[in-house]
């Protein structure tokens, strides 16, 4: 489930709970929460930025280590492996 961000929307009428911002772990079928759950103000969701994937989650040697295979296009229908197990290449005939 992801975690809207919500704000007051009158930071002057509401409490420190809603004054900068807070967090809310909600479904994506929920409707957006439109008052602070603590006094009642009114709150708008906020637009955060996604989350950083982290550095070298891709990488040839954490693929190979979890298990999977990575091929690299080398020319039509042809590919060599990078990382991980199987043919050392892929060629479809056709192409």
């Amino acid at each position: 489930m992801p975690i809207y961000e919500y704000q007051a929307k009158d930071p002057s009428k509401t409490c420190e709970h809603c004054k900068s911002s807070f967090q809310v772990l909600q479904s994506v079928s929920e409707h957006p929460l439109t008052v602070c759950p603590e006094c009642g103000a009114e709150i708008v969701k906020l637009i955060s930025t996604p989350g950083k994937p982290r550095e070298n989650i891709l990488s040839s040697k954490n693929l190979a280590e979890k298990g999977f295979s990575q091929y690299t296009r080398k020319g039509k229908g042809y590919y060599e492996k990078t990382a991980g197990q199987g043919p050392a290449t892929l060629h479809d005939p056709g192409k």
